[in-house]
């Protein structure tokens, strides 16, 4: 585990996964007010796998409200408008369309908060990566960009590393000085009674173009120590992370305490805390970062 602190044949066909209701598609008035650009085509299957992209863009309506001039989505991810529980900000869930990660994919998420704008973006389900016919690593990207006054929720499902896969993600988030962010990120090691694949993951966040926080994380056959004691521990294998970006922090900065005996609060050189837990599953897994109770506030 690497931390650094600072102030940077055509594919397969798979299996479609088995049917759920769709999310509420209702949004309150004020709520995504622009008209929403259409869904883009299938997402290109080729030899190396498939290639996917997501485009979420959430802007001021100018009226205290937030619009969703763009909301684009191909092959594994169906973006859709569900409703929220504030009339001031917009959210958006990713329904799963298909299995992915399978090896050789490429898929991406690029989401815009523009100044003032208030967005939700979250997940139906776990994201589960697996191994597929095509020989060679999944790649899955996340790049998000927030701006000035403008607040960014990125609260997916976790994702689970599934025997014999081989995934590589890294999430790059960009803030304006006075943007907020909460960034929840989750991986389970196997599925139950199962050995993990292989998980290399990595988080870079930078506050106008500053780092604020690079770290990576690698797991699995391969990586050396990931299940001793200086990374996860003896029976542990799910392992998260809730970052908290708020300008207010750079004036006051969190106290650094532990949550139980797996998890702890740190304040980091800058604008933000970063609360980071292991557990033996899930479920515990989020009860620990639930109780730093950071959602309160905003």
């Amino acid at each position: 585990m690497t931390t650094v602190l600072g102030a940077g044949t055509p594919a397969p066909a798979r299996p479609a996964p088995p049917p759920m209701p769709a999310p509420a598609a209702a949004v309150a008035p004020r709520v995504a007010v622009t008209p929403v650009a259409a869904v883009a085509p299938a997402a290109a299957a080729g030899p190396a796998g498939v290639r996917a992209h997501v485009r979420i863009t959430a802007a001021s309506d100018g009226r205290g409200g937030t619009a969703l001039p763009l909301l684009s989505g191909e092959g594994p991810f169906a973006p859709r408008r569900t409703r929220s529980a504030d009339p001031a900000r917009a959210r958006v869930t990713l329904v799963g369309a298909m299995s992915a990660p399978l090896g050789g994919d490429r898929l991406t998420v690029e989401t815009r908060v523009e100044a003032g704008a208030a967005l939700r973006l979250d997940s139906s389900a776990a994201m589960i990566a697996l191994p597929g016919r095509v020989p060679g690593h999944a790649e899955y990207g996340v790049r998000l960009t927030v701006g000035e006054d403008a607040y960014a929720h990125w609260l997916p499902e976790p994702l689970i590393s599934a025997r014999g896969s081989d995934l590589r993600q890294h999430l790059v988030v960009d803030l304006a000085p006075t943007a907020r962010l909460v960034l929840r990120d989750e991986q389970v090691l196997g599925r139950t009674g199962e050995e993990p694949g292989r998980l290399s993951t990595r988080l870079t966040v930078r506050v106008a173009g500053r780092p604020l926080l690079d770290q990576q994380l690698d797991y699995g056959p391969g990586a050396p120590g990931w299940d001793g004691g200086a990374v996860l521990g003896a029976g542990h294998r799910a392992v998260g992370q809730l970052l908290v970006v708020d300008p207010a922090f750079a004036e006051r900065p969190a106290e650094p305490r532990m949550l139980g005996e797996t998890a702890a609060v740190t304040p980091l050189a800058g604008q933000g805390l970063l609360v980071t837990a292991v557990a033996p599953d899930a479920l515990q897994l989020r009860r620990l970062l639930d109780q730093s109770h950071i959602f309160t506030s905003w």
